[in-house]
């Protein structure tokens, strides 16, 4: 699969990490599917921001939701160097 983008270093905030082990979640693993942009959790307009973003070299915003119907939020830095993934109540 081609990738538009480098993830850089994934890191996940504690608030994140402590969710996902309370309640047995696994972090995604569509880190392609992502990087491709043609998830399905990628609506029009975060879409279109994310190709512009990513053909001008700007911050990545992807939001998520698991397989429990939690919502996760992943941003991926402009210079590419890392992704974060973090609740959204944490941004």
């Amino acid at each position: 699969m081609l990738t538009l983008f480098p993830l850089g270093q994934i890191v996940a905030t504690p608030g994140r990490w402590l969710h996902a082990r309370e309640r047995s979640i696994r972090l995604p693993v569509s880190w392609p599917v992502m990087q491709s942009g043609t998830g399905a959790n990628w609506n029009q307009v975060i879409s279109q921001s994310n190709e512009y973003s990513v053909a001008h070299g700007f911050r990545l915003l992807s939001s998520y939701q698991t397989d429990a119907g939690e919502a996760l939020w992943i941003i991926t830095e402009a210079d590419r160097s890392a992704t974060t993934l973090f609740l959204p109540e944490e941004y």
